[in-house]
């Protein structure tokens, strides 16, 4: 393990090594030193993690908090119109993923249930139904179309709608807040005001499944009498910002990894069969929420390096999933890759609960989309796809694409 690699000021975000591929600087600090040192850009000393043992050690040690209550938050990158932190951010009610055992294990106990790998199942079919309609309104458009605006955002969306409770003719308010508060560069005025906006929504909403509750999981919610409407807040904002966001991104730019990929598109259509694992592979290779935090809570040793206490540690999971010494030919595409164990949903308590969601969603969509779109194609060239490097989940920002002909 070399010592020498240069400490980086800053998180290294540019993707300078192509649209799926972690930033050159970070795999460089990967293979030379996978624990490394990390200048914030306002002076703190933290640590960036990137690789795959590593990364997986720290995501199931609790010692590494997730709590933002802590201490001063510290974010690794530039953030024009944003005041630099000087005391820790309160913790929001409801907002599992930014608290820690035992407050962390009650709340997200609720929902256990909710996305068993068991009722997924069940709702397999309905998910199949929402993204065949969307596709059938796809093929009536004329061609070029924005695959972003026209599939890839509205299969999540009607999905977590349908499952929250959440009423689908609301999607551009709760679509727009969340979106503003994704922008990495935002001011403060701006994320807050449409956090505030989002959250009032949403109260209001989980207010009314109490009085009068409903066949959806924000009503199964309100019916425990334990839950604070703030609690609930939180939990539904949360769902709803999760539940589209991620899933959306995953099936434009899963889209435009395909398309930029031919032999390999062309083994997926040639045997569909293929896709459970090629969705575990665009999963892992893709790695849309890449940049996750914790606080060290007391000295740890990691890696073969001591994190002290009060640090702010940042974890990639993009380069982890893109370590060679898990993954063979790790910047390569392939299909075929049985590639259990990537990391793209987290590992630890903090896994992803919606992820077996998340599967149906995606195996729904690239199948139905391959099969009714096989001669869909880029509409502009690949290098001018606008991507997402100023959002907080990766992605682009809109897919044009083309095609001659739709199947059934």
């Amino acid at each position: 393990m070399s010592q020498n690699a240069p400490v980086p000021h800053g998180l290294p975000m540019e993707r300078d090594a192509g649209p799926f591929d972690p930033p050159r600087q970070i795999t460089g600090l990967r293979e030379a030193r996978p624990v490394s040192p990390l200048i914030f850009p306002d002076g703190h000393e933290g640590w960036l993690v990137t690789g795959y043992d590593a990364v997986r050690r720290l995501l199931a040690d609790t010692r590494f908090s997730s709590r933002q209550d802590l201490g001063v938050i510290h974010l690794p990158y530039e953030t024009p119109g944003m005041p630099v932190m000087t005391e820790p951010s309160p913790q929001v009610p409801g907002l599992f993923v930014a608290m820690d055992p035992p407050d962390h294990t009650r709340l997200r106990r609720r929902l256990t249930g909710a996305f068993t790998v068991k009722r997924m199942k069940r709702l397999e079919e309905r998910i199949v139904e929402i993204t065949e309609r969307q596709l059938d309104e796809l093929a009536r458009l004329a061609p070029p179309v924005d695959l972003v605006r026209e599939f890839a955002l509205p299969v999540p969306s009607l999905v977590i709608c349908e499952l929250l409770g959440v009423p689908y003719e609301d999607r551009d308010t709760f679509q727009a807040n969340s979106a503003q508060m994704m922008v990495k560069d935002q001011s403060l005025d701006e994320k807050t005001a449409a956090y505030g906006a989002l959250s009032t929504y949403l109260a209001e909403l989980v207010a009314r499944k109490r009085a009068e509750p409903g066949d959806d999981i924000l009503s199964d919610l309100a019916r425990q009498d334990d839950l604070t409407i703030e609690e609930l807040t939180g939990i539904a904002f949360l769902l709803l910002l999760a539940g589209h966001e991620t899933t959306a991104n995953m099936l434009a730019l899963g889209t435009f990894a395909l398309l930029e990929h031919p032999e390999q598109l062309a083994a997926l259509r040639a045997d569909p069969d293929l896709l459970p694992d090629a969705v575990e592979e665009l999963l892992r290779y893709l790695s849309v929420g890449d940049v996750f935090y914790r606080y060290a809570t007391e000295d740890i040793e990691l890696g073969g390096e001591t994190i002290g206490k009060g640090s702010t540690v940042v974890v990639s999971l993009l380069a982890a999933n893109h370590d060679p010494r898990r993954f063979a030919h790790p910047d390569t595409l392939d299909v075929h890759r049985k590639a259990r164990g990537h990391l793209s949903f987290g590992h630890g308590v903090h896994q992803c609960l919606g992820q077996q969601l998340a599967r149906v969603e995606m195996r729904a969509g690239f199948a139905g989309l391959l099969r009714r779109f096989p001669t869909l194609e880029l509409a502009i060239p690949a290098r001018e796809v606008k991507l997402r490097t100023d959002m907080n989940i990766y992605g682009v920002h809109a897919l044009p694409v083309t095609w001659t002909e739709t199947a059934r």
